[in-house]
């Protein structure tokens, strides 16, 4: 063995194969057996041969390959094989032959077998219910490197080539792939199914799904066929779906200036999924809840969810697909880009969600993630197939998205689009770098982009600018932000924007160094506003940095918001950033909560959504400074929502907005989880009519969560009908977002046997693998039942999930809401003998999260008459 292991050794360790052949096309047979869960393939590569070797390396993973079948043929000679050997650590196979390969064209053939896995990557099967009996469907994931889990291939996204798929499946069996089907023919109880020959893609975006379905369909005006699947039974929930896709079909033709490259696209919904969606080319899978809406079941935030989604992944049809990352350095190309966009094509389809400012969940998720000495740059270099799963994260998404939005105000949305459409037509059926972009996006503009940029993807974090008004003049400063507190290094080319006492009255520069003033003598003059104007930075949160403003700036801030002088993304960016600088201990808490209180007649959904998301976190961390005070925190959150609640009422107006039905719900599910006795109430009565008719009107998709959270918080161990009911439900129910909003709801309950009771169902076949995680939305009494069950799981966690970004989820979900230090070190002592690649990043975030979260109840007890300014919050009468 040690002979064996000398011998490639040049090849062991390496992030990327070596390039003396390059894959031209792919001729792929598979055939998978659904019972026995295994399937048997044989690939034929044409290779292009660019320099001499006697070598071919190229990924494979948990397949077996037959030595005697593999061949490389070139013209009339066949060269044959001196060895075979699979390095599985490395996720390689090396194929040595017996003379040195001829350069040029020759085509290598292997035969296969694997298994049809059940963790969601590579090709596996998913399981669903047809005519009551249980069947098993085979998926494929690739993305990010999991082709070679199904086929031998040249796994990383350069190595673009062409496929000619042919599958051989059971007779009564849909089999779809990334091409139309060219030919079926029946062999007995099997037929072999032939599909065209794709365009030139990466490894990462073949596709292959086989099962049973049921379909809806429609054509683009350019007559390319798009169709939507799902299990059979389903197809009317998948209209709307299909209504989005052929409209963005259209809109991104128009935008990226090219029409989408495939004859058909169709979008289908598996029921095991571990992502929310893969843009494979010309079929995106889905998870149901990404993809299905149901009239009678669904509530507004799904409907929301499946357009933007829809939209991510048909973005990613031009950059992704026909315009690929070179590397997974550049994934934020892919993600980044995409979320951007669904948000421009979700804008357009449905002006009245006011898409835009919703949008800025996305930059506060980033900025949250970004504020961490542990975060990554956007670019991060990939030494090792098993770290590229990590960074599939709010960096690249969605900091990636936030730049871009940045670059776009800055460059102006003309210059921009031109632009991207010059891009896409340059490298199509290519593959680009970050830089490739910023020098299109400079020729186009004329602004020094690639300088610009380099500062916000190359480096780690982001500035918090400290803005000080002093006789007539602005003063800037920036240093890096971090949520612990701590003074960071970096400096960043930031877009400032500022706005003096209205939008009229503007002005916009570039700060290019640590610190800069500003003469703003004639805009003080000029505002409208009598005497102190207001002065705002960042106008409209377009630029993905913090604001600290100083005492005299902050109140005059208070003042226009509580006069309601400012915008939806204003008063957004005001509220995140002091929450954030309050985190980080460079605010009081006490002045926090005096600024939440001037929101306390707020009625945008965006603004009011972050600020229940404030108001959990500021309970949580109060309750554990301050135990005493958990009953006057959670009135004064009551208070701070009431009015908007009442505003809205329990039941639906007619002709109401979107965001008034999203915003129904959420309030009265947090008037819920801080204990309100009359939602509690109202909550438990319209459930009891619920469940002697499930079509009651008291009931709608929107107020459903609201009131499964309120049965969760009413239930106890004593009383368990509520618990009961609800499993039922969720037994009954074969909508997936039902049985997420239940799984959502029941975690939420404070008895810590049910808790205990719930959280082993989270691991039982009744709930699908993808899904669990949803549960684990712990109430804080239940934080340390959470820790104990995830410790005597683990070791099943890691064997269910394998490698991937899922496993992440429940280390963060469960370790993150502590706020001890002895907690932090006691979670490092466990992990310490339980390391993984995939999961250290995750890992040092949310330990990091655990000292910030200590260090701010240190703070809070340490400030002084804190206890008596809750109280007279909390009592306050406005």
């Amino acid at each position: 063995m040690a002979e064996q292991k000398q011998k490639y050794s040049q090849f062991r360790g390496q992030p990327r194969l070596p390039t003396f052949a390059i894959p031209k096309r792919y001729d792929l047979k598979l055939k998978p057996d659904l019972t026995a869960c295994k399937f048997a393939g044989a690939v034929q590569i044409s290779i292009d041969v660019v320099s001499d070797t006697k070598f071919l390396v190229l990924n494979a993973a948990e397949v077996t390959i037959n030595p005697n079948s593999v061949t490389f043929a070139t013209g009339t000679k066949v060269v044959q094989t001196v060895e075979v050997e699979l390095i599985e650590e490395d996720e390689i196979v090396v194929l040595e032959f017996k003379e040195t390969l001829p350069i040029g064209v020759g085509v290598l053939h292997m035969e296969f077998e694997g298994t049809l896995n059940d963790r969601m990557k590579g090709f596996y099967r998913s399981t669903y219910e047809h005519n009551g009996e249980k069947k098993n469907m085979a998926v494929t994931q690739f993305e990010p490197a999991d082709a070679r889990r199904c086929f031998p291939c040249w796994d990383e996204p350069a190595c673009k080539a062409t496929f000619k798929i042919t599958l051989e499946v059971p007779s009564e069996l849909i089999a779809l792939s990334n091409m139309p089907i060219i030919e079926e023919k029946q062999n007995g109880n099997l037929k072999t199914v032939y599909y065209q020959e794709s365009p030139i893609m990466s490894t990462y975006l073949v596709a292959v799904v086989i099962g049973l379905f049921d379909y809806v369909e429609d054509r683009t005006p350019d007559g390319i066929l798009v169709r939507v699947y799902c299990q059979v039974g389903k197809a009317s929930q998948g209209k709307f779906a299909l209504y989005v896709a052929v409209k963005t079909l259209g809109l991104y033709k128009e935008y990226f200036e090219v029409p989408y490259s495939l004859p058909k696209l169709d979008m289908i919904a598996i029921p095991d999924f571990a992502a929310g969606a893969m843009e494979n080319y010309g079929l995106v899978t889905y998870r149901e809840t990404a993809l299905l809406f149901d009239d009678k079941n669904s509530a507004a935030a799904n409907k929301q969810r499946v357009a933007t989604v829809v939209a991510h992944e048909l973005a990613h049809q031009w950059f992704g697909n026909l315009v690929t990352m070179e590397w997974w350095t550049h994934l934020w190309l892919n993600e980044g880009f995409a979320t951007w966009v669904s948000y421009l094509a979700a804008d357009s389809l449905f002006p009245d969600w006011q898409i835009w400012t919703q949008f800025l969940d996305e930059s506060t998720e980033g900025l949250r993630l970004d504020g961490l000495a542990e975060s990554h740059p956007i670019e991060v270099d990939i030494n090792h197939a098993g770290e590229i799963d990590e960074i599939f994260d709010s960096i690249s998404y969605r900091k990636g998205a936030s730049v871009i939005r940045m670059l776009q105000s800055y460059l102006g949305p003309e210059i921009f689009q031109r632009a991207l459409a010059s891009y896409i037509k340059r490298y199509a059926c290519s593959n680009a770098k970050t830089e490739d972009l910023w020098s299109v996006l400079q020729e186009e503009s004329g602004e020094p982009v690639n300088k610009l940029m380099t500062s916000w993807t190359k480096q780690t974090g982001y500035p918090v600018v400290s803005v000080k008004l002093k006789d007539q003049n602005l003063e800037f400063e920036q240093s890096r932000f971090l949520l612990s507190g701590s003074h960071g290094e970096g400096q960043w080319i930031v877009p400032i924007t500022l706005c003096f006492g209205s939008y009229d009255t503007r002005k916009s520069f570039l700060l290019q160094t640590k610190s800069d003033t500003l003469d703003v003598k004639e805009f003080l003059g000029a505002s409208t506003s009598s005497g102190r104007p207001w002065i705002k930075v960042n106008v409209e949160q377009a630029g993905f940095f913090r604001v600290k403003y100083d005492d005299d700036l902050s109140a005059r801030l208070r003042d226009a918001i509580e006069k309601k002088s400012l915008s939806t993304c204003d008063k957004h960016g005001i509220l995140d950033d002091y929450y954030s600088l309050s985190m980080a201990c460079q605010q009081s808490m006490t002045s926090f909560l005096a600024l939440m209180g001037a929101f306390r007649q707020e009625l945008d959904y965006t603004v009011i959504s972050n600020l229940i998301r404030m108001a959990s976190k500021v309970a949580q961390i109060v309750a554990d400074a301050a135990p005493e005070l958990l009953d006057d925190i959670r009135l004064f959150c009551i208070n701070l929502f009431q009015y908007s609640a009442e505003r809205l009422g329990w039941d639906p107006k007619e002709g109401e907005s979107h965001l008034d039905s999203m915003l129904r719900g959420e309030l009265l599910t947090a008037l819920a989880s801080f204990g309100h006795e009359e939602t509690l109430s109202e909550a438990n009565r319209r459930f009891g009519i619920f469940l002697d008719d499930r079509n009651t009107p008291v009931l709608p998709p929107d107020l459903r969560k609201a009131v499964y959270v309120a049965v969760a918080v009413s239930m106890s161990n004593a009383n368990r009908s509520g618990y009961d009911s609800l499993l039922r439900i969720y037994r009954e129910t074969d909508l997936s977002q039902e049985k997420t909003r239940i799984l959502g709801s029941l975690c939420r309950c404070r008895d810590t046997e049910i808790i205990k009771e719930f959280l082993n169902f989270l691991l039982s076949s009744e709930v699908r693998s993808q899904d669990a995680i949803i549960g684990l939305n712990l109430p804080l009494k239940a934080r340390e039942i959470g820790w104990s069950w995830l410790k005597e799981h683990w070791d099943h966690l890691s064997k269910t999930y394998g490698s991937g970004f899922l496993i992440t989820r429940f280390l963060n979900a469960i370790v993150s809401p502590f706020s001890s230090y002895e907690k932090a070190e006691e979670v490092e002592q466990f992990f310490a003998s339980r390391m993984k690649p995939y999961i250290a990043r995750t890992l040092k975030q949310s330990i990091e999260t655990v000292h910030i979260n200590a260090a701010w109840v240190k703070s809070v007890q340490s400030e002084k008459h804190f206890a008596e300014a809750v109280k007279e919050l909390a009592y306050r009468k406005y």
